[in-house]
């Protein structure tokens, strides 16, 4: 099958077939209470369906079987693991999403989803042995999914900003392709096509104002998607420039992630404040705040990542692992800056931390 025609079809079936069915999933939310009400710390004002990750999910599950049953690949371990993976974390935020979960248990949870992944894959020995490359993978992953969980803060941001970062990495893997690493290359291409569609079809129904939110399960199966790409090309980058620094590519892609996470960890805790409390705190509120506008800011948001991901394609083009070390640190001070002017605008604290503060 022609490799343009192959992942056309793929990104547009993967678009269809989630807008296709989050009606239903809508239907299906409303039907079993399913909902995200308001609160103090929230932006919407009205009970909104909370299975937009199961709406994405099934869509990438059902393109994933479409491209095993069409030989575009073959079904063995790896894709296996990656699928596994990723239902065990849509589940884990299905339950999170209904019933609460304590912090430790959640946190296994995605933990196992990772080590599903990563054992299936082959990936627990690339920094060396397995007890230095495991815990720090496992980091990289539960880090981002908990990143892509707490910048699930405002409609549509993730969703547009993660169906960018999945054309970027689709462009990497394509860069990345030698007749060696063509197989390699063509799992993470399909995967990141697929996903990139997925979302995409998703958007429409999750862009202010939304009707229908990602929730647990959708923000962390995208920090899943997301930080397993970054393993999966970081590892095809460096085999195919036998350069070890550019396992940095997805650190620079995936940089906004890291900012937001960072940003209200250090202010949270500066401030006396638990990290782990919501609250109207994120680099996406201020700059809302600043802004004035959701729909501004989400596609302020999508230009940034953008921008890191055009960059991130320039810097491997080159091939350059001193213009790598180099981009990722003007972006790191870059975001410094940045975050010492969004520390100025004014936030909203939530009563329950406000309590804190004041003892």
């Amino acid at each position: 099958m022609n490799i343009v025609y192959k992942c056309t079809t793929v990104l547009i079936l993967a678009f269809l077939t989630v807008y296709s069915i989050t009606p239903f999933i809508m239907k299906l939310a409303f039907k079993t209470n399913f909902l995200d009400k308001p609160n103090f710390r929230k932006v919407h004002t009205k009970a909104t369906p909370l299975l937009g990750g199961v709406s994405v999910f099934i869509g990438f599950f059902i393109l994933a079987g479409y491209v095993i049953l069409t030989n575009m690949h073959s079904l063995d371990i790896p894709i296996i693991g990656y699928l596994a993976g990723a239902f065990f974390i849509v589940l884990v935020g299905v339950i999170d999403d209904r019933y609460g979960m304590k912090p430790l248990v959640k946190l296994s949870g995605q933990s196992l989803s990772c080590l599903i992944f990563l054992i299936s894959n082959d990936l627990y020995t690339v920094f060396g042995p397995a007890y230095i490359t495991l815990p720090l993978l496992v980091i990289w992953m539960v880090g981002l999914m908990n990143a892509l969980n707490f910048l699930d803060n405002m409609d549509g941001i993730i969703t547009g900003m993660s169906g960018i970062l999945a054309l970027g990495f689709y462009a990497l893997s394509f860069i990345s392709s030698t007749p060696e690493l063509n197989a390699q290359a063509n799992f993470i291409s399909l995967l990141a096509l697929i996903f990139a569609g997925a979302v995409f079809g998703f958007l429409p129904y999750n862009f202010n104002p939304a009707r229908i939110f990602l929730g647990d399960a959708g923000s962390m199966f995208i920090g899943y998607f997301l930080s397993t790409m970054g393993i999966l090309v970081g590892d095809l980058a460096t085999a195919s420039t036998g350069n070890m620094y550019f396992y940095l590519l997805p650190v620079l892609m995936l940089s906004y992630a890291i900012f937001d996470i960072s940003l209200v960890s250090f202010t949270r805790k500066r401030d006396g404040r638990k990290i782990s409390q919501g609250g109207k705190d994120h680099s996406t509120h201020r700059i809302g705040t600043a802004m004035g506008s959701p729909k501004i800011t989400a596609i302020l948001i999508y230009l940034i990542n953008i921008i890191l991901v055009l960059v991130t394609i320039l810097v491997f083009k080159i091939g350059s692992s001193t213009l790598l070390i180099l981009s990722t640190t003007i972006f790191a001070v870059i975001f410094v800056i940045f975050g010492n002017k969004l520390d100025q605008i004014p936030i909203v604290i939530p009563d329950n931390q406000l309590s804190k503060l004041d003892k």
